[in-house]
């Protein structure tokens, strides 16, 4: 499905979705462009890939497979010119596909000078780099359009003996983002960071920190799917308050209940009060879909599993980015709900905070009324839960560190189970990183096993207050109802050491509210 939360008047001020068909949101009207605003597009791939991308193959067949999809992209720039976008955005590995061997994927690598050292505008100096006719037609593309282009494609450097990270072959192989200028002009390279096993590319030697001036809304960062997850570069470029905008290439294959490609999207963008500007592939037999422009208030997003065809995504963003309101001015908090959950936060005296860790006497019920705790696996992790049956109550649930708490009501118990969950680890499966969650979850089932698994729809109303006694200041906001549908939180905060989430009004069934922490110095080998 393709959705949009709630009137988006604040920030996207007349947005497109384009091939929405009946449901189409309204048309962008350059001249109708707020002047504090820019217009900006991602679009969803639907890849035209090798049948087998592990034969090895010619540079003229693998410029004619991906000629194919930068026909595709050229289209998406005209009917985005159309709309007076600024700024176009296009997927990892929407070029050339994915699965390729380190030997097979070299025919379709273009030759890669690094911007910071030399100026080139490919389009009108077609010649002057040789295994260049990819990065020729996308700054073409960006002069036709007008308009600055981000798009993935593996790029090659040779090397070596001098060099000690030479690879044996004598060369250097990456997943690379690039940016080109509106007139053409390559002003970008960023060369992804953290791969998920991908065996035809090379780790960089150096992390890069790509940032890229526009005259239309200042400072742009960049980086690559996976990448989101770590450190570096992500949290490391967003360190000042120049970089207000993200540009983020993706072929994110979704994981629920917690790592649906929009819902991270929209996450780091709440998180980090950016504009996230999110493409992703669109490749539905291998769960990958799932693109948006997302900003700390609201989102426009497309999730569909169902269609094979690909989705352009076209809004005007607010050039300065307002995030959900401060906690220490929130009006809501004399909300008696809010009232009551301040008064369980002052009650627990079960958990304390020292310098270095935070200690819970786990074997300590909140109150005499507690339900058992139960363990069921979520993501690869075995979390602990408690199951939330009632129609209004409050929760409490640790493991190691980590103490979670839910307080909630129901207007109507609907026959789901919901469980609240807590993992505080590392976590080993798909890549390793320490995380710390708290997860009001619906589960698959009726019985607790089947809690963590996926699933997309749910009756299940709430209004709510989640939170917990997180030892890191990176968490991340999730909240994701009925259909793919994402919301926004009500309010965020710390509130005497604890940080919470609180929403009332859900637009329709809660699947997942969770509030995701990461503990990057406690990842191993990172």
């Amino acid at each position: 499905m393709s959705g949009a939360s709630r009137p988006l008047a604040l920030f996207l001020c007349g947005c497109c979705a384009v091939a929405l068909g009946a449901h189409a949101a309204e048309r962008c009207v350059a001249d109708e462009l707020d002047p504090e605003s820019y217009v900006a597009a991602v679009y969803e791939h639907q890849l035209i890939s090798s049948p087998n991308p592990e034969a090895l193959t010619s540079r003229k067949q693998a410029l004619e497979l991906m000629n194919q999809n930068l026909d595709i992209y050229e289209q998406q720039v005209k009917t985005a010119a159309q709309k007076g976008v600024q700024i176009i955005v296009f997927p990892e590995d929407g070029i050339h596909g994915f699965n390729f061997t380190r030997t097979s994927i070299y025919p379709y690598l273009d030759f890669m000078p690094p911007p910071q050292l030399v100026r080139w505008n490919p389009c009108l100096e077609p010649h002057r780099f040789s295994d260049t006719e990819v990065l020729q037609r996308l700054s073409c593309m960006a002069i036709q359009g007008e308009m600055f282009l981000v798009a993935n494609l593996g790029t090659k450097q040779p090397c070596n003996s001098s060099d000690p990270g030479c690879p044996g072959d004598g060369r250097y192989q990456f997943n690379t983002n690039v940016v080109f200028s509106n007139n053409g002009t390559l002003v970008g390279r960023y060369r992804k960071h953290n791969l998920y096993f991908e065996a035809a590319f090379d780790t960089p030697p150096q992390v890069d920190h790509v940032i890229f001036d526009t005259p239309f809304a200042g400072q742009f960062g960049t980086f690559t799917c996976f990448d989101i997850l770590f450190f570096q570069p992500a949290v490391s470029l967003l360190g000042g308050p120049e970089v207000r905008h993200v540009v983020f290439t993706a072929a994110w294959m979704n994981q629920l209940p917690l790592l649906a490609a929009i819902q991270i999207q929209s996450a780091f963008a709440i998180a980090f009060n950016v504009n996230f500007l999110a493409a992703n592939i669109h490749q539905p037999s291998l769960g990958m879909t799932g693109s948006g422009i997302h900003t700390p208030l609201k989102s426009i997003w497309h999730h569909d599993m169902e269609s094979s065809t690909g989705h352009l995504i076209i809004a005007q963003v607010a050039k300065n980015p307002q995030g959900l309101i401060d906690t220490e001015n929130a009006t809501e908090k004399m909300d008696p709900f809010h009232t009551r959950f301040l008064k369980l936060l002052a009650s627990d005296p079960h958990c304390e905070k020292d310098s270095q860790e935070v200690h819970c006497d786990g074997d300590i019920r909140w109150n005499m009324n507690d339900p058992p705790t139960f363990h069921s696996e979520m993501m690869y992790d075995n979390f602990t839960l408690v199951p939330a049956q009632e129609a209004e109550g409050h929760l409490r649930v640790c493991a190691n560190g980590l103490c979670c708490y839910l307080l909630y009501q129901r207007p109507t118990v609907s026959q789901e189970l919901y469980a609240l969950g807590v993992f505080d680890g590392l976590h080993t499966v798909h890549g390793t990183y320490y995380v710390q969650v708290c997860a009001l979850v619906k589960c698959g089932g009726l019985s607790f096993d089947t809690c963590g698994q996926e699933i997309t729809e749910a009756t299940g109303m709430f209004e709510f207050h989640l939170w917990g006694n997180f030892s890191t200041s990176y968490i991340f906001p999730l909240l994701l109802t009925s259909g793919m549908t994402l919301e926004t939180p009500d309010q965020l905060g710390w509130e005497n050491d604890h940080y919470f989430m609180r929403k009332r009004g859900l637009s329709s069934g809660l699947v997942t509210a969770a509030l995701y922490g990461r503990l990057y110095e406690r990842d191993r080998g990172k």
